[in-house]
């Protein structure tokens, strides 16, 4: 960690003393106009102006919408200079004007617009670089569409084109970058209400395409932040909330074949793909080799991959150099293939995937099979078959089928409120809801309210009824639920739930809340819910990693892929606890060195982004639309997991359930038999396991052992696997320090060498 130490230039100097005089940028980005951008904005303003710093705004179009215009009321206004353009009117900054006026802080719409001609800058990017670099901080918005690569994207799937483009790398620009995330019911909702005018964006699936481009940019913005903060602090490896998968390739002809499924993985993850391949220094490749070394130039430059060529005296040293280039770029996925050599040579020749095996720590190993040696089957065929018409369109419902439409035509509409932290505004943004509901003449009730005593969250209760809680004794404690009952007896359209993940008292008509909930939901009363990204079950191990904390009250992932609506909430949740807007005061600091540390905010901040990605585009593709932006899965996968009795069984279990959620997979949980010290096989209790297994929608299949089977209990296995068709094994990396002749790490190898036909996932003990 010697950079902090090293001295600075004269230059670096220079630019930290104008750094100090200038404005700050901050930029509230949306999906689409109408998504409330403008409204947070003045909102923000509002409240700086409460704290005594001087705000103004200028060119703020807040089209007659009710509570925009409320917002900007007591704002002052600079005057902006008006101007025509095809029957439209725009409005520039008077930049002149501004300077004379210099307040501290201006709110102005629209970063993307262009300026009339004759202006003193063109654009209103410059307007603002001007503005910063005379000390004025400048709160603005813009749609990501607005932006170049976005803006390419968007037109190729949704036809969607923006006036005017900004470069790329605009937002690189601004001191913090907020997103304004709506769910598409909620737009529509808008435009039949007339709040906004239609347009080609208001197609349901392409606001769905908009959410998710918008969601992976901010995203991939908050990883920077959090790579340059772990950077700076001198932490190394990956930080947990992103994927980046690393292909090692020969020059050889399936070389290909592994970068193209390393590409598919990546799409799948939302990762960033490397590929390596290591040559002999001095040595000259062959016609052959220089062939393929072209070809997989190509290919990279086509998917989009970083290829590298290192140098590499010997090849038992293979594995160390793999891993180091994989610790040093953060990779949590090295993809290779399946080795070819009989048991004599891996023990003559030494094996690099067992090495890798021995030494991996952090990362994890998916040891990809190749079917065209085994089935033929290519990798990724030519061309996508359109999915069939169901054949059976026609045909009656079975009385099950017909019994789960009619339960879930009865149950009532589900939306959530999901953020990456206390204090970001979940809870303000579910009464704000409520209020407008019960504008528009429904009977909606808050269930349950943590308002933590922020008085502008108890404000947004207003006339809203509040459901008196339930007290329960225990343990000589008087402790208050959520009178579920009681609300059941009530039979409100909506009900207002805070904190989804909540443990209700020992005693209570249910175990969890989010139990609560469902039962609510069943009676035909909608729910509209808050929860944080670190209470979702299968992110649990990516919330150890990042955070360093063990999250104990858990929400199925079920739960989200019930919801009817996901709306992210994202605001930077480090100010809002500064500002006692999380904790009460006393106990501010105190959260802050614990949970709630800058690279932890950060790092949950790029897992919810990135979660709610993941979540619209899984609703996009459930509605058969070909513009999802991972792409297709091409082919069918089948997930077989594999868990002993350790400690470590539910992490493999969720990284299992998230594999298979992701590739569309059904996927099986398979317990290993313990042996007893007579060498009988006996089976543990697994009820935790197939507990686990079932809550989160796998199939629990134990083995029936007999006799001396348990001895070739590798092979039993895999036929187990071949049995369900599996394409793909998951299991955790052998224990302890990895020496070669440990019992665990023979049976990995024995796994390994009889399951060369389908890929293979090693979890590495380091955890994800």
């Amino acid at each position: 960690m010697t950079e902090p130490y090293r001295r600075k230039s004269p230059e670096e100097i220079l630019r930290s003393i104008l750094k100090l005089r200038q404005g700050r940028l901050k930029v509230y980005i949306g999906a689409v106009s109408g998504s409330g951008k403008t409204y947070h904005m003045l909102r923000e303003g509002q409240s700086l102006k409460r704290q005594g710093i001087d705000v103004v705004i200028s060119a703020v179009s807040t089209m007659q919408r009710p509570d925009t215009v409320e917002q900007a009321r007591e704002l002052e206004r600079v005057s902006s200079i008006h101007w025509f353009e095809s029957g439209n009117e725009r409005k520039d900054l008077d930049l002149e004007r501004l300077l004379r006026r210099n307040p501290e802080v201006l709110l102005v719409d629209g970063l993307a617009h262009r300026n009339r001609q004759g202006a003193r800058f063109e654009t209103r990017l410059e307007d603002i670089r001007f503005l910063l670099s005379h000390g004025i901080s400048v709160i603005t918005t813009i749609n990501a569409y607005e932006l170049k690569d976005v803006g390419d994207i968007a037109s190729r799937l949704t036809g969607v084109t923006a006036g005017y483009s900004l470069p790329a790398d605009t937002l690189e620009f601004a001191d913090e970058v907020v997103l304004i995330d709506v769910t598409p019911e909620t737009m529509l909702e808008r435009v039949q209400s007339g709040l906004l005018a239609g347009g080609d964006a208001w197609e349901r699936g392409n606001l769905a395409v908009l959410r998710e481009l918008t969601l992976r940019l901010v995203a991939e913005g908050v990883n920077s932040s959090l790579e340059r903060h772990r950077r700076e602090r001198g932490l190394t490896g990956p930080s947990g909330a992103a994927e980046r998968i690393l292909v090692a390739a020969q020059y050889h002809w399936n070389g290909s074949i592994y970068m193209r499924r390393g590409q598919q993985i990546a799409k799948r993850l939302n990762g960033e793909l490397l590929v390596v391949t290591f040559v002999k220094p001095g040595s000259t490749l062959g016609k052959e080799q220089a062939a393929f070394r072209s070809s997989l130039q190509k290919l990279a430059e086509r998917i989009g991959a970083t290829l590298e060529e290192l140098p590499l005296r010997s090849r038992r040293k293979l594995a160390g150099a793999i891993l180091t280039y994989a610790l040093d770029r953060h990779v949590t996925r090295i993809v290779l293939g399946h080795s070819k050599q009989t048991r004599s040579q891996e023990l003559w020749q030494g094996s690099v995937i067992h090495d890798l095996l021995r030494q991996m720590r952090g990362v994890d190993l998916l040891v990809v099979a190749d079917r065209t040696a085994h089935n033929g089957e290519r990798i990724i065929p030519a061309r996508i078959q359109p999915n069939p018409p169901r054949a059976g369109a026609f045909q009656r419902l079975s009385g099950t089928e017909l019994d789960e439409r009619i339960e879930q035509a009865k149950r009532g509409r589900f939306k959530m409120y999901i953020g990456a932290a206390p204090g970001v505004g979940k809870t303000y943004a579910m009464l704000r809801e409520g209020g407008d509901l019960r504008r528009k003449g429904l009977d909606v009730i808050v269930g349950l309210l943590e308002t933590h005593g922020r008085a502008e969250t108890q404000s947004q209760v207003g006339e809203l009824e509040v459901m008196p809680r339930k007290t329960k004794q225990y343990r000589g404690t008087r402790l208050e639920e959520m009178d579920t009952d009681e609300i059941l007896r009530r039979k409100p359209d909506v009900v207002l739930v805070d904190e989804l993940a909540h443990t209700n008292v020992p005693g209570s008509r249910n175990k969890k809340r989010y139990e609560d909930v469902l039962d609510i939901l069943s009676a035909g009363i909608s729910v509209i819910t808050t929860v944080n990204v670190q209470h979702l079950e299968s992110l649990n191990d990516a919330v150890l990693q990042v955070t360093g904390v063990r999250v104990r009250e858990t929400v199925p992932d079920r739960i989200l892929q019930l919801a009817d609506e996901v709306q992210l909430i994202d605001i930077t949740p480090e100010t809002r606890m500064r500002e006692g807007k999380i904790y009460a005061p006393e106990n501010i600091q105190q959260a802050l060195g614990s949970f709630f540390k800058t690279g932890n905010l950060i790092a949950l901040r790029e897992l919810a982004l990135r979660e709610i990605a993941d979540d619209v585009d899984e609703r996009l593709e459930s509605l058969e639309r070909s513009a999802s932006l991972r792409g297709p899965w091409r082919r069918e996968e089948v997930i077989y997991v594999l868990v002993d009795s350790g400690p470590e069984s539910e992490r493999i279990i969720r990284r299992g359930f998230r594999i298979a959620y992701r590739l569309k997979a059904a996927w099986y949980v398979t317990p290993l038999p313990d042996r007893t010290e007579d060498c009988k096989p006996s089976m543990p209790a697994r009820d935790p396991i197939q507990a686990m297994t079932e809550r989160l929608g796998g199939i629990f299949r134990p083995l029936e052992l007999q006799g001396k089977q348990v001895y070739d209990l590798p092979a039993i296995l895999i036929a187990a696997a071949d049995e369900v068709k599996s394409t793909q094994l998951v299991i955790a990396q052998p224990p302890g320090n990895g020496f070669p002749g440990s019992s665990q790490m023979r049976f990995a190898k024995q796994l390994l060498r009889r399951a060369r036909h389908m890929d293979v996932l090693v979890i590495s003990d380091g955890g994800r």
